[in-house]
């Protein structure tokens, strides 16, 4: 009997192993190796750009936006609860400002609540908060309607119905919208997070693809003598200007993406927080006089919800102090211990003198309006209820006026840090334009080039 018959795979092994014996054969195997790695580093770093551009698009065109939006829907249900507050003191003649002022914050809450709803697919917790916002919310307005058509009457069950609407808003459309806020602002984290995250992956695979190609133009050297081979040459300095673009624009890219974090995203939530907190407080004093001597609860919450706007340095429990830094600038730690509030917290992280020049406006009108609060109460404890009223909703030297101030102020301020962020996040996402077709089109051009190189040796044998 004959030798057995190979197999075409062994066969085929043979032939290989034949051909990588032979000078030739090694050369058709390295150019093939070099052009791999080059479209396999192309193709790498294009994917990962490509998901950082879907981040950083997805920062700047929508979990930037929703997470304000949120916090929109939460300073739209808060001031609307403050506003029917604001007309059911001032009684039967509700100010027509007031009443528009509410049909607005409903209007806006409402259509954000849409916009929401469109955009919150890849969030089951922002799902759930907006279906608890849209089943509350009808029956929120439906209460506040039934006290102001009391309130005409001069009937008393129409307080009953306010303090019941005021209970739905605070114990459960407010729960939800802060859920909401903070589902969206976690989005954005994650979404900051993804766009800035180092393309490591491709740039291993660029240095092992610069690797192989010194190591191809040594070897070729050795065997030749020739310093240059043209065709590797121009492979590298492909895979060379590859790297560098991938590297820079990343490391640009990022820079302008931790900018937007630390000038815009962060001072956003400071201000949110701060706005939030003296939404609350308003609803608060307006509240304390709409129990009629049964506020006690309110006042104690409008208290607290100072105390953490304004800092320990307010004057929450001491006769005549004004709260703060009497210089209007940052309410930080003072002599005592001292700790500053939320508008201290919005201050420290403004950037720029225009930040912190309106949250300063802020915590002056703060220190107004708690001085005017005092008044008030001194006037409701007294038995002088009509001139605690008008202390608290008046269209001069009032609460209602300190408050605007506060809230005008905060809103300058956000405005402001919002142009910040859009500035810093775009500047930053600029850095990937054309980088993954530069990215695949280096890498094509790296790859034909090392195949001609390695050509130009092989036709010597021919």
């Amino acid at each position: 009997m004959g030798p057995p018959r190979r197999t075409a795979w062994s066969e085929g092994v043979q032939r290989v192993r034949t051909a990588a014996s032979t000078e030739p054969g090694r050369l058709r195997a390295i150019g093939a190796v070099l052009a791999a790695l080059l479209v396999l580093f192309g193709a790498v770093s294009a994917w990962q750009v490509s998901e950082r551009v879907t981040a950083a698009d997805a920062v700047v065109d929508h979990s930037q936006p929703l997470s304000a939006d949120a916090a929109h829907i939460y300073r739209s249900l808060a001031d609307a609860d403050t506003s029917a507050s604001s007309g059911f003191l001032a009684g039967g003649d509700e100010p027509r400002s007031e009443r528009r002022r509410y049909e607005k914050d409903i209007r806006e809450a409402s259509e954000l609540l849409a916009e929401a709803a469109a955009n919150s697919g890849g969030s089951p917790t922002a799902r759930r908060q907006i279906a608890i916002l849209n089943r509350g919310l009808p029956v929120y307005t439906g209460l506040v309607e039934s006290a102001r058509a009391d309130n005409r009457q001069g009937l008393p069950l129409g307080g009953a119905y306010l303090r019941y609407a005021n209970e739905k808003m605070r114990g459960e459309l407010l729960p939800a919208a802060r859920k909401l806020y903070t589902a969206e602002t976690r989005r954005l984290g994650g979404d900051l997070d993804e766009a800035r995250s180092r393309p490591l992956l491709a740039v291993g695979c660029g240095v092992v693809a610069l690797g192989a190609l010194g190591w191809a133009q040594r070897r070729n050297y050795r065997r030749t003598n020739r310093v240059f081979n043209r065709g590797l040459l121009g492979a590298t300095a492909a895979a060379l200007a590859l790297l560098v673009w991938l590297t820079a624009g990343h490391v640009w890219a990022r820079s302008g993406l931790n900018e937007s974090e630390t000038t815009g995203a962060r001072s956003l939530q400071a201000l949110n927080e701060a706005r939030i907190g003296t939404l609350q407080a308003r609803g608060d004093e307006n509240m304390t006089l709409v129990a009629r001597g049964g506020g006690a609860a309110y006042e104690e919450s409008y208290q607290k919800q100072m105390a953490k706007v304004a800092g320990n340095g307010a004057p929450v429990d001491k006769d005549g102090g004004e709260g703060g830094d009497q210089d209007g600038g940052k309410g930080g730690d003072q002599e005592g211990g001292e700790r500053g509030g939320l508008l201290a917290d919005a201050r420290e992280v403004a950037d720029d003198r225009t930040g912190r020049s309106a949250v300063e406006d802020a915590q002056r009108a703060v220190r107004t309006w708690q001085q005017r609060h005092k008044q008030a109460r001194a006037e409701d404890d007294g038995g002088d209820y009509e001139d605690a009223v008008d202390r608290v909703i008046g269209a001069e030297d009032s609460t209602r006026e300190s408050f605007d101030a506060v809230d005008d102020s905060l809103s300058r301020a956000a405005a402001h840090e919002q142009r910040q962020f859009e500035k810093a996040a775009d500047a930053g996402r600029d850095w990937f334009d054309g980088l993954v077709a530069g990215a695949l089109a280096l890498a094509v051009l790296g790859a034909a080039a090392a195949v001609l190189g390695i050509g130009r040796r092989l036709a010597e044998y021919r």
